[in-house]
């Protein structure tokens, strides 16, 4: 974010002071700091915000302060930038408006009187919270760190794993009123540069106020798609993930405040990945990978197919006739599949606003509600829970979040178009959904890819957790510039 306005440090420090006073208000708000300092004759000026200002590194300063003597007075600044200061990460600016977006990011501001130059000095330290594991990316065996809510302590996250002189990590802010701080991640040689170009260009051009929803407030300027419920970027809180995935050639952005990272591009393969495959041998991580493909799929087409069956059992063949309705209910079939979808949604809400104490007893009350007094009233059907409940599953082994929310919203499109029209409603949807997927794209990466555009190896890659050793290419989709590893 280009800061329209200039100020120009003026060397009247009364003039500073007064203008910063003025556009803090700093006698309203009572976590704004000023001081008036004075050393060896020379007035000085410092603020900062209480909850972010260290108060030793501000103690220490003040008494190196005290050491000044006549004989530094005829360069001050230098003096105090490279002697007196004790801290390593000191800039200068020459704007007050800049000075003002400093205060209030955390660093204090050092005005001094005679210099058009104000002191920066990131004293600030917040307060978070130990790197844990994420809870929705557990694994058995693995690092348990996750990133927090802290851009400079994510950063380091990533570096810590991939210590390459070309990792670069980018500084932007966004938001007029937030002044959100934001960073691309990546390794310049391998990473597309027009993707880079792309990804910063669009974030120079976000002009709101903020973005209270950090992470997502950015996906959404940047890659738009606001009717199409399917993912275009992968989040995730695990610093292993992502390393990896820049090591692939993608692009991370990182916002302050967010514990999650968007990686970018993705294909709808990459939402299915789960950092547990790469943990185990080589054929154990297929098999799951296998088995976790199977439930995400039938967690998709199950419902609307054995609807299908439940309604015409002519379709079925003699010997799979056991898999329609003993008892029909009172309550019509699609009713009590859509009433059904609406309880699991309004049980899983319940679940995330319930304190952890209570969530074994909201479960038992949704077993025995649900499980039980539902069907002995009539209002379900023994199957109608048995499928619900097997798609439900389905649903919580993807390992995206957000990709399981858009297959629940398209299989119950699929439920619908099968109630009104029957086969021929249950394959035009299909393929429909089918047509959205394989038309989609992540930038220049198409989302179906390796499946359309056909591209063998991939494939391969899709389905069989290769042996790391033989993983010597990176994924041609995103258009790494070293495609070896």
């Amino acid at each position: 974010m280009n800061n329209p306005r200039k100020q120009p440090i003026s060397t009247n420090l009364k003039k500073n002071v007064e203008y910063l006073k003025k556009e803090l208000d700093i006698d309203k708000s009572f976590d704004l700091i000023y001081l008036e300092l004075e050393y060896d004759g020379i007035d000085m000026a410092l603020f900062t915000v209480d909850a972010f200002a260290k108060d030793d590194a501000i103690t220490q300063i003040q008494r190196e302060l005290n050491h000044i003597d006549g004989a530094d007075h005829s360069n001050i600044m230098k003096h105090l930038m490279k002697s007196r200061i004790p801290y390593i990460e000191l800039e200068t600016v020459d704007d007050l408006e800049e000075a003002l977006i400093q205060i209030l990011s955390g660093p204090s501001i050092l005005l001094v009187d005679g210099q058009s130059e104000a002191i920066v000095v990131d004293t600030r330290e917040y307060e978070i919270r130990g790197p844990e594991e994420p809870d929705t990316e557990q694994v058995i065996r693995g690092s348990k760190d996750g990133f927090v809510e802290t851009l400079v302590f994510n950063a380091g996250l990533i570096r810590r794993r991939v210590r390459d002189r070309n990792l670069r990590n980018e500084y932007m802010r966004i938001g007029r009123r937030s002044i959100t701080d934001v960073c691309i991640t990546y390794v310049a040689d391998i990473a597309d540069k027009k993707l880079i170009k792309y990804i910063k260009d669009s974030l120079e051009q976000i002009d709101t106020d903020g973005l209270p929803m950090g992470d997502k407030s950015i996906e959404e300027f940047l890659f738009g798609q606001h009717r199409n419920p399917y993912p275009v970027v992968r989040y995730t809180e695990r610093p292993d993930v992502a390393a990896s995935h820049i090591l692939e050639g993608h692009v991370l952005i990182m916002v302050d405040s967010s514990p999650s990272v968007i990686i970018s591009p993705t294909t709808f393969w990459h939402h299915l990945q789960h950092a547990e495959e790469y943990r185990q041998k080589p054929m154990v991580g297929s098999a799951l990978r296998l088995v976790r493909f199977a439930a995400v799929w039938i967690s998709v087409f199950l419902l609307p197919l054995w609807f299908l069956f439940a309604q015409n059992p002519d379709l079925l063949p003699e010997n799979l006739s056991y898999i329609g309705m003993d008892e029909p209910g009172e309550v019509p079939l699609i009713a009590q599949f859509i009433l059904a979808e609406v309880g699991i949604e309004m049980l899983r809400m319940a679940a995330i606003h319930t304190p952890a104490a209570l969530a074994t007893a909201l479960g038992l009350v949704a077993a025995i509600l649900i499980g039980e007094v539902a069907i002995e009233v009539g209002l379900f059907s023994n199957e109608v829970v048995l499928y619900l409940a097997i798609a439900a599953v389905g649903s919580f082994a993807t390992p995206s979040y957000e990709l399981s929310l858009a297959n629940r919203l398209m299989r119950i499109g699929l439920l619908i178009l099968a109630a009104l029209f029957y086969v021929p409603g249950y394959m035009i949807g299909t393929v429909l959904l089918i047509l959205l997927i394989t038309s989609m794209k992540a930038f220049d990466t198409p989302y179906f890819w390796p499946f359309m555009p056909f591209n063998g190896r991939g494939l391969r890659d899709v389905f069989i957790r290769a042996p790391m050793p033989l993983k010597n290419r990176r994924p041609r989709a995103i258009h790494p510039i070293d495609p070896d590893r």
